[in-house]
């Protein structure tokens, strides 16, 4: 990969020379005479001024490869135009911008890769990516949107990755997805989601990974996790949930990684891990969990399997009696896969307050 220089195929002078040459994203040769050339280049200005683009590619990194081109663009104080109609990685970052022109994408139908993090985007135009049919990558995060209008993936069937991290959304509609059918990651945390519709990745077939950690969600809906046919990773930590009950994560029996951690939890009925045979991460830490009842465990880690990565049950207020039995055993044989072995100790009752969670169950088996 090698940056554009003067006289490589699509390159643009900086600085000095003729800045009328025509610049083509092609690479192919042409011969223009200046009258022509100048009378182009004035009516390019003119078309983008008109809509709102400014000709400000100059403030950015283009690099080019076999594959295409790449532009990077940090800090700059319009989204950049005119754009390599060879672009297959679009990087606008760090820049404070606040809108998108609705056309900004347009000469870059073979766009590949889209990063506007960390600007203070409020808004997006329905047929934003209508050109760039072939967009597997949008990254968002860091922005100020409230909402996405319907239709902004109408064309976007081979997206692969959305990252709406950090952003200021307090409601999400399953129909702003809807079919994605090759999503496979997708981003929601940091926003201000309070509650969840049902269906919310129903036509989310392909998806692995959904992460909705740090939010404000009180309650899940059974039916959230209908729709992705083999999801791997979970991420429900830092929201207010209470209670962890039977049937929404029945619907992901190849689940592999679920975190917990950072939660109210006081409740985990006893059949709410009961299809997870294949989970080999669980992150229960930093929630208000005293005791687990008979059979939560049965299905994860030995005898069962063994989880590949391990739990963490730490930072709970444990009461260490008769009542955590079947937590006691399980833990016994499956000590060695268990993380923050100092930090999971008993509350309660006083006689053992303060030892260690794993020193109580081994007591217990003598």
């Amino acid at each position: 990969m090698t940056s554009w220089q003067p006289g490589s195929p699509g390159w643009w002078p900086r600085g000095g020379g003729d800045i009328f040459s025509p610049w083509f994203p092609d690479g192919s040769p042409q011969d223009l005479n200046p009258c022509l050339s100048r009378i182009l280049f004035l009516l390019a200005l003119l078309l983008t001024s008109a809509h709102g683009i400014s000709s400000n590619l100059e403030e950015c990194l283009v690099l080019q490869s076999p594959e295409g081109s790449t532009v990077s663009c940090h800090r700059v104080t319009k989204f950049p135009s005119p754009l390599p109609a060879d672009t297959v990685h679009l990087s606008v970052e760090f820049s404070n911008l606040t809108e998108l022109p609705a056309r900004a994408l347009e000469r870059c139908q073979r766009l590949r890769e889209l990063h506007l993090s960390s600007n203070r985007l409020q808004e997006l135009s329905s047929g934003l990516l209508t050109p760039v049919s072939g967009l597997r990558v949008l990254d968002l995060t860091h922005n100020e949107l409230r909402g996405l209008p319907l239709g902004l993936f109408r064309a976007s069937a081979a997206l692969h990755t959305l990252v709406l991290r950090a952003n200021q959304l307090q409601n999400v509609s399953a129909l702003w997805l809807w079919g994605l059918r090759s999503l496979e990651h997708l981003d929601l945390a940091e926003n201000e989601l309070r509650v969840l519709p049902d269906g919310l990745v129903l036509s989310l077939i392909s998806l692995s990974t959904l992460d909705l950690g740090y939010n404000l969600l009180e309650t899940l809906p059974t039916s959230l996790l209908m729709g992705p046919r083999r999801l791997q990773r979970l991420h429900l930590e830092g929201n207010r949930l209470r209670r962890l009950g039977f049937g929404m994560l029945a619907l992901q029996p190849f689940l592999r990684v679920l975190f917990l951690n950072d939660n109210r939890l006081t409740e985990v009925v006893p059949s709410a891990f009961q299809s997870l045979r294949e989970l080999d991460m669980l992150d229960l830490s930093n929630n208000s969990l005293s005791s687990t009842p008979p059979g939560l465990w049965a299905s994860l880690g030995r005898p069962a399997r063994d989880m590949q990565d391990g739990f963490d049950l730490s930072h709970n207020p444990w009461v260490c009696n008769e009542d955590l039995q079947d937590l006691y055993r399980w833990l016994r044989a499956n000590k060695h896969k268990m993380f923050s072995k100092n930090d999971t100790r008993c509350e309660g009752p006083e006689a053992l307050r303060g030892r260690r969670l794993l020193d109580v169950a081994e007591l217990e088996s003598l």
